[in-house]
């Protein structure tokens, strides 16, 4: 473990230092030169517990890649592919200038995180009926444009919602159990690191607030406040060093069965009236129904976008019949193709 411990301290350090490169001229580049230096004197301690001279660092393929990334994009764009490379401070890209929202001050990151969970689910429940909705009409209507068999467009629909719903559950679980893994992973580092340098922790997480505003003693003091009790501190140094909010995390299954639900809702609109009816009736009453269902989803985005509903509804009445529109019409001319 000692070993690995220098080697990822190096690595640290190497990005520390690729990052203060990209941020050259910013108050920015100042933090991630000290984190490096910090990240090496990390590097040493681990090497002297092992009792093994400190090795020279190379970076490997995958180190040198990210590296290119954030050269090529920027920090802020990279920032979850820093964390999982044990990169800290990445939280001061959460605030447009130093100084603001800092722990125990009003408006701080508690503060800010609070009721987002339930926001950010709502969000994400109104998307996924969106893409429910315009993906399995569009299927649908494009398999009308070629067959007018009944039975083939309801089993085309019933195969989209159940692929497109349970594909969305896949990639959600994935997504979010992935998140978990890696702030598990994190978290575990910080803990070992607590036990084996409190007071280097403390130092580094004090470089986070003295680069957001705050002067150095009071950092330091405030740091060393947050990392005297091990359980708080790992909340802190959680959000503070590596930006993540572990309160926001949620649950895999919890995220997998709401984009297979709010998936579903959407896709089952189209569907309905060819379970009830048949032939023409049932085209007009999907059409009719699949609209008002767009222009419902197109308001419920305005809470999110904070435009008019009638704008944002009518917009995403246009998107999905023009995308509905055109599979239609390809549709119905590999329909001719084809008999």
């Amino acid at each position: 473990m000692s070993g690995d411990g220098a080697l990822d301290e190096l690595r640290s350090a190497y990005l520390y230092r690729v990052i203060a490169e990209k941020e050259s001229g910013t108050v920015r580049e100042a933090l991630f030169l000290e984190l490096a230096t910090s990240a090496e004197g990390q590097a040493r301690i681990w090497a002297e517990k092992s009792g093994e001279a400190l090795p020279a660092y190379v970076p490997d393929l995958r180190v040198r890649l990210v590296a290119a990334l954030v050269r090529r994009f920027g920090v802020r764009s990279m920032r979850g592919v820093l964390a999982a490379a044990k990169v800290r401070g990445l939280s001061i890209y959460s605030h447009p200038a130093p100084g603001h929202s800092l722990p125990g001050s009003p408006g701080g990151m508690e503060q800010r995180h609070e009721g987002m969970g339930i926001g950010g689910n709502l969000r994400a429940a109104v998307f996924g009926v969106s893409d429910g909705l315009i993906s399995n009409a569009s299927l649908m209507l494009g398999v009308a444009g070629a067959s007018s068999d009944n039975r083939t467009i309801l089993l085309t629909g019933a195969a989209g919602l159940l692929a497109g719903a349970f594909s969305m559950a896949a990639g959600e679980w994935v997504s979010v159990r992935s998140q978990r893994e890696m702030y598990e992973h994190q978290i575990g580092l910080e803990r070992d690191e607590l036990e084996e340098y409190p007071e280097e922790e403390a130092e580094e997480l004090a470089l986070v607030y003295t680069a957001r505003g705050l002067p150095k003693d009071e950092a330091l003091a405030l740091a060393q406040r947050q990392c005297a009790d091990p359980v708080n501190a790992l909340k802190t140094l959680a959000r503070e060093e590596l930006g993540l909010n572990p309160d926001e995390l949620g649950s895999p299954w919890g995220a997998a069965l709401s984009s297979f639900l709010s998936f579903a809702i959407g896709a089952i609109v189209p569907l309905v009236p060819f379970i009830v009816t048949t032939g023409r009736p049932a085209l007009m009453a999907t059409l009719g129904m699949t609209a008002l269902a767009l222009f419902a989803v197109g308001a419920a985005i305005s809470l999110f976008t904070g435009r008019g509903a009638l704008r944002d509804g009518l917009r995403m009445l246009l998107i999905g019949s023009a995308t509905g529109g055109l599979t239609y019409v390809i549709g119905s001319l590999l329909g001719v193709g084809i008999s």
